[in-house]
């Protein structure tokens, strides 16, 4: 199967190239620097994740963070990613969406309005208390059933093949074992589902990538351990997935440092090896919440 991959960015390549001219969201430009200059006011704050023991909301889990990423992360997120220049990502990332559902990264649950008709159920992966609240009034106006099913994509607490699609949006930055999380994908949809992504990582232009990696200690600091310069199309094949089709570009109005999108959907054709894999249900890792 061969990928029909979309490039905003320019350059040579054998693929097939789509040039768009957009005018600037200086406003998003300028939220992005007001997040940056608050998170480092608070980047002396500890913010890690500690799943175990007993919690109501997710039998046999429970989130500890500290008080930034527990009652500030949060709210950013909330707020950078609720943008209406990330509406129209939104939009073409959740098309195709069908069946069972799950999402890695719900957060405050801002691809609700976006769930096709034929999504039958979504099984939410969310760290953040507060992220889940926030969601209250989505969920609420939801005419799909959402559950918070788990709290670490590391560990999904899903069975082997139970699920059609999946979705993640801005979330594999900030897993910290993305591999093992992309396998634990892979496990649990059906053989011939698919990874529905928009995720922001390494820029195909050397300066930026200069720039990210320059950039990306403080960057993991003050966003929960977000990655800037990690290769999201080849984790996606690494782990087995066949890439279907995937657009690249600079996010509009985003500093390219941060808004190295790909947007694309990758294709699962089932596992066959288990090796060194997790089992299902296998103890949850660390992790912190992520940019959606």
């Amino acid at each position: 199967m061969t990928p029909t991959t979309k490039s905003t960015m320019g350059g040579s390549s054998s693929a097939r190239h789509v040039a768009t001219r957009r005018r600037p969201a200086r406003s998003k430009g300028a939220l992005w620097l007001a997040v940056w200059v608050l998170s480092l006011a608070e980047s002396t704050a500890d913010c890690r994740v500690r799943v175990a023991g007993t919690a109501s909301h997710v039998p046999g889990q429970e989130v500890v963070l500290g008080f930034y990423g527990d009652h500030v992360l949060p709210r950013f997120i909330n707020w950078a990613c609720g943008m209406k220049v990330a509406r129209p990502l939104r939009t073409r990332v959740c098309e195709g969406l069908h069946g069972q559902v799950v999402e890695l990264g719900f957060g405050s649950g801002l691809n609700i309005p976006f769930y096709p008709d034929n999504v039958t159920s979504v099984a939410a992966i969310e760290p953040a208390d507060l992220g889940w609240r926030l969601a209250a009034k989505r969920l609420a106006a939801s005419a799909v059933p959402v559950e918070r099913t788990g709290l670490d994509g590391q560990s999904l607490p899903l069975p082997d093949a139970s699920c059609d699609t999946a979705l993640s949006t801005w979330t594999l930055c900030t897993i910290p074992d993305v591999e093992t999380a992309l396998l634990e994908v892979r496990r649990v949809l059906k053989p011939g589902g698919t990874l529905h992504f928009v995720e922001h990582g390494l820029a195909p232009d050397k300066h930026v990538q200069r720039w990210q990696h320059r950039l990306e200690p403080l960057q993991k600091r003050i966003f929960g351990g977000c990655h800037l310069s990690r290769r999201i199309v080849d984790l996606l094949t690494d782990a087995g997935f066949t890439i279907r089709e995937v657009d690249v570009f600079y996010e509009q109005g985003a500093p390219k440092t941060l808004g190295a999108d790909s947007l694309g959907v990758a294709v699962s054709l089932g596992l066959t090896r288990f090796d060194g894999h997790p089992r299902s249900g296998a103890e949850p890792r660390r992790g912190c919440p992520s940019w959606r």
